[in-house]
């Protein structure tokens, strides 16, 4: 990724209840398809893992909870936006998953997520949608995963309503009960980063226990 975006990135992470004032004070009612779009892309498109989702959520409940927006439509939205995201993710998994795992590169893509969602997966089963929500990057490549797996739609569905649920209304209501926080307020972005660091701390301790175990098996051989 190019720095300058890397960096632009950064920036609207760490500002990101500026950003998003910013957004509904010039675009209004249009701001609501712009975050549609944002937990879409961030769930639906394989090749954006980086947007962000549990900090957008979360201070979007807190400007929820200050009246700023209308929490019901923001709740409509979101949860609208997760779920169509994973659907789509599933379908195009369906449709990709043989040229993924054949060997042959596809731009963008990069296969090295795709395997460790593939063993957390392997390793959780159909819960694994529900459970990656919850975990930045792998909710990401979880329903296109599935889709290569050829679960079963109804049963994807299932969880994929679940998991989509919970997700926004466990962040939406984090953002609505302190956001608003003075304390909060003052630590913004303190906060939104150690949300991030809590949502990547399953993958982390994961992949640090994969390490050791095959640190482990290679001293035995």
């Amino acid at each position: 990724m190019d720095f300058s975006i890397s960096f632009t990135l950064l920036d609207i992470l760490i500002n990101l209840d500026k950003y998003l004032n910013l957004i509904f004070n010039n675009y209004g009612t249009w701001a609501f398809l712009i975050l549609f779009l944002v937990i879409f892309c961030e769930t639906g498109l394989v090749v954006t893992p980086f947007l962000p989702g549990d900090s957008l959520i979360f201070v979007l409940g807190a400007l929820a909870a200050s009246g700023e927006i209308n929490l019901l439509v923001i709740v409509s939205v979101l949860m609208s936006a997760a779920i169509l995201g994973n659907i789509v993710n599933y379908q195009i998994g369906r449709f990709l998953g043989p040229k993924v795992f054949s060997g042959k590169k596809i731009r963008f893509l990069k296969t090295e997520y795709l395997v460790r969602t593939h063993e957390f997966y392997e390793k959780h089963g159909g819960k694994t949608i529900i459970i990656a929500r919850f975990i930045p990057i792998i909710r990401t490549f979880a329903p296109f995963v599935a889709g290569i797996g050829h679960m079963s739609y109804p049963r994807f569905l299932f969880f994929n309503i679940i998991g989509c649920v919970g997700w926004v209304a466990l962040f939406l209501a984090g953002g609505y009960a302190f956001g608003n926080i003075p304390a909060v307020q003052r630590n913004f972005t303190l906060v939104v980063f150690g949300i991030i660091f809590i949502s990547l701390l399953p993958a982390l301790i994961a992949f640090l226990r994969e390490r050791q175990r095959t640190t482990n098996n290679g001293a035995e051989g």
